[in-house]
């Protein structure tokens, strides 16, 4: 059974930098893709970014595109994202998700496996 854990949330101003974290509990982490969306309250689940399980392979929403970077460490089976610049409109919860398959993608519903989720809150 595939767990992630999300960690790094917190209240920011704008401007400010977070550092979110996951990490997922299989041993085969570094033959899959890991991917960040995020949800705000009343609204659907959103594509950040997606990092291929080598760590070449990123793409990124544009609305966080210069702004977020997401990077891997496959000896400590974790997935990162860099958040910097962050505005208001960046406030939700952001999940962490696991796709059986190499390569990531920007569709929600290609990913097999979801975290609970790290609340992050930008003030103006």
């Amino acid at each position: 059974q595939v767990r992630l854990v999300e960690s790094g949330g917190g209240l920011v101003q704008a401007g400010d930098s977070l550092r979110l974290s996951c990490v997922a509990s299989l041993r085969t982490f570094s033959t899959y893709a890991m991917g960040w969306f995020r949800q705000a309250p009343g609204k659907e689940r959103e594509f950040v970014a997606h990092i291929g399980s080598s760590g070449v392979r990123r793409q990124y929403a544009d609305s966080v595109k210069g702004r977020f970077t997401i990077s891997r460490d496959n000896t400590k089976n974790t997935v990162y994202l860099q958040m910097s610049s962050l505005k208001p409109e960046d406030t939700a919860t952001y999940l962490c998700a696991l796709r059986s398959y190499p390569l990531g993608s920007q569709n929600v519903n290609e990913w097999a496996h979801w975290g609970q989720g790290t609340q992050v809150t930008v003030s103006s």
